[in-house]
């Protein structure tokens, strides 16, 4: 489990070919300090296990369906990513209840600047939207943000200098992929309401 709250900005430093998957390595000084193999750590929202450690990087196994379904699968070689350890139980869950587990890809549509913020509207497919509320919570490519409206097929998310600053969402455009996670808490309430239809 993750709380949304990205600890470092790191930087592909390799990526494997092997066919049904690729071997990511991804350099992240802070949080390969204390990572132990098997440790998950979410890049870019993306739930992986550490299977080695060298240094300051480490390497994940992507399999043929993350690549597939999140946007992991367009990385590159100096590619900047949103890197977060796994909470420990004394961890402040300063976001929101994430998972690692993407649910879909988004677009970046556009970017609006403001003197102290900037609004991003994000592209996103139209099954997605039954489970965002303006104001609710939805987790950008490992990013824990509030959402401001909701369309059919569109979001939007305020970012504040700290939010631009210290993760990739200061530096996509328009056009990028992101990886979107909704609250799973709003997937609970849809099957247990679901449950107690069809009875």
């Amino acid at each position: 489990m993750f709380t949304g709250i990205v600890e470092e900005l790191g930087t592909v430093d390799g990526l494997e070919d092997q066919g049904d998957a690729v071997r990511l390595t991804v350099r992240g000084p802070l949080v390969t300090a204390d990572v132990g193999l098997g440790d998950s750590i979410a890049v870019n929202g993306c739930c992986l296990t550490v299977a080695e450690r060298d240094g300051e990087a480490f390497t994940a196994d992507v399999m043929r369906e993350t690549l597939e379904k999140t946007s992991l699968g367009g990385l590159r070689p100096g590619d900047r990513v949103n890197l977060e350890r796994a909470v420990t139980p004394s961890t402040r869950l300063g976001g929101h209840v994430v998972q690692g587990h993407v649910d879909a890809t988004g677009t970046l549509r556009r970017r609006t600047p403001s003197e102290h913020w900037e609004v991003v509207e994000v592209a996103m497919p139209p099954e997605v939207a039954r489970y965002l509320v303006a104001k609710g919570s939805i987790t950008v490519d490992g990013v824990s943000l509030t959402l401001v409206d909701v369309g059919d097929d569109w979001f939007t998310v305020s970012l504040i200098p700290e939010t631009l600053a210290r993760t990739t969402l200061g530096l996509k455009q328009a056009g990028d992929a992101v990886n979107l996670e909704v609250d799973v808490l709003a997937k609970y309430v849809e099957k247990l309401l679901q449950e107690r239809t069809d009875r």
